[in-house]
This record gives C-alpha cells, sequence and structure tokens, in this order.
C-alpha cells in the first residue's frame, strides 16, 4: 500500500508542474502501491463484480451490484463498486476489489491534480486513455491472477453526449456505443442489455433497465448479488449529464427495485 508516513513535499530537481502528472511523482519516488504476489496463506482475495454502463436520453448511467466474493465465499454484502471520478464522469471497478479500490483513488486524484495544475479538466478522452494507462501498468499483477478491469463513461461536453469505455486486461481501450458490461455475471447482464436498451431511455426507465440487468446476472451468477430487500440492499448506481454526476439515492431505488420485481414473471 502507498507509505503516507512521509508527505511528498515539493517538486525535486526536473519535476516540472507543468509536465508531471501526480501518478508520475508518486512513480517516480516509489510511492504506488505494492501488493505481493497473493495472500501469504493461499486464500482466495475479495473479487467484485458485475458492473455495467449504459447511454440514455440525457446521458450515460454506470451501475454495479453489492457483492464481492472469495472464492465460493460471500466476503463482503455492501461493497460499493460505482464512483464519481470527478463532477462529470464515473468510473466503475470489477477484479480484485483491494487493488481496483486504490486504482479508483489514484484516478480521482490524478484528474483533480491535473485540474489544479492546468487550471481545466481533462478532456473526457484524456480522462479514459489515462485509466488505459493506469490499467496497463498493473500487467505484471494481472498475469498473477490480481486483475483490475474498470468501466469508465461520462458526459463530453466538446460533443455534448453522453460516452462510455470499457477496457481490458492489457490496457486496450474501447468505446462502447450503447452498453458495457464487465465481470462474472457481465455476460448475463450484457445479454439483456441487447434486448432492452434503446437510446431514448427515459431516466427511470434507465434505471429500471440497469437494475433488471443486474437481477438478470444475479438468477445465473453466484457471485453477483441482486437487490436484497429485506436488507436495504441497493445496487450503487449514478447518472452522468450535463449538469455533472448524481449519485441516486437508496430510496429511489427501493421504490424502483419493488416496480421492477413485481413485473417480473
Amino acid at each position: 500500500m502507498i507509505d503516507r508516513s512521509e508527505p511528498i513535499g515539493p517538486l525535486r530537481i526536473g519535476e516540472h508542474v507543468s509536465d508531471a502528472s501526480f501518478l508520475s511523482i508518486l512513480e517516480r519516488r516509489n510511492l504506488l502501491p505494492t501488493w505481493d504476489a497473493g495472500p501469504v496463506d493461499g486464500s482466495p482475495v475479495p473479487e467484485a463484480t458485475t458492473v455495467l454502463s449504459l447511454t440514455w436520453a440525457d446521458g450515460v448511467l454506470m451501475a454495479g451490484d453489492r457483492r464481492a466474493t472469495a472464492g465460493n465465499i460471500i466476503a463482503h454484502r455492501r461493497i460499493r463498486k460505482v464512483y464519481p471520478a470527478d463532477d462529470h464522469s464515473a468510473v466503475a471497478i470489477s477484479g480484485t476489489a483491494g487493488m481496483a479500490l486504490e486504482l479508483i483513488k489514484l484516478f480521482q486524484t490524478e484528474l483533480e491534480h491535473y485540474e489544479k495544475i492546468e487550471g481545466t479538466r481533462l478532456s473526457l478522452e484524456g480522462k479514459a486513455n489515462y485509466l488505459a494507462r493506469m490499467v496497463r501498468g498493473n500487467l505484471a499483477l494481472a498475469f498473477q491472477g490480481l486483475v483490475v478491469i474498470p468501466l469508465f463513461c461520462g458526459y463530453d461536453e466538446t460533443n455534448d453526449v453522453g460516452r462510455l469505455f470499457s477496457f481490458d486486461v492489457v490496457g486496450g481501450r474501447y468505446d462502447e456505443l450503447n452498453y458495457a458490461t464487465t465481470g462474472s455475471g457481465g455476460g448475463e447482464a450484457r445479454s439483456f442489455l441487447k434486448g432492452s436498451w434503446k437510446p431514448s431511455l427515459t431516466r427511470e426507465q434507465a434505471l429500471s433497465v440497469a437494475i433488471e440487468a443486474l437481477i438478470s446476472a444475479a438468477e445465473e451468477d453466484s457471485a453477483t448479488g441482486g437487490p436484497d430487500i429485506k436488507r436495504g440492499i441497493y445496487p450503487s448506481i449514478v447518472l452522468v449529464t450535463d449538469t455533472g454526476v448524481e449519485e441516486v439515492d437508496d430510496a429511489t431505488l427501493a421504490t424502483i427495485t419493488a416496480q421492477v420485481i413485481e413485473a417480473r414473471p
């Protein structure tokens, strides 16, 4: 993990504010998170699944279930997998949970650092490219089974449209036109979205489609946790529009989830 026992301090000789990203500074000072090849006791590490993203009439939506598994054990029931990256973008994680959470924190800090240094936000394309670089930097550990594969979405203020991006384990970055999924239940969620997505989805329709896609995934994939009304556990969902990122509250999700479940055959 990152050693925070000492402050980062001023720039060193050869480091320039204008060309040094936050991640570059951490790399040069050996302050990036470090991980062993695997757990010392041989037990499986928590894995985060499933996440999805889809475009709708006014922007883009990102959602994730709340379950993390370690082998055949439910490690966590309320893990959060969807986070705002900045005011106009969001990122979701799947794969090795601990590493994925550290990657998100670094990504959020990098975007904030860039905006403070440059006085403007990084373009959506630039954010996606930067996240791809971070995934690629984890390649050695991915070959050892510690895989992190995110989804990224945001509102492109230049083209006035919501966009989403998927990634592969080697850092490949792909523009997705309508929807994208990843994680162990991603295939089932994608199959549902294939038959249910349409470009004219309203806000409530988009939320309903996302929730039902996660329910469909949970029915086929034991690592995916569907909504649990009794325990008050609902998916993490954010909406990104031209006005920014909105995190959907549990009260709204409870109402829509009840409607979705009641309507299912």
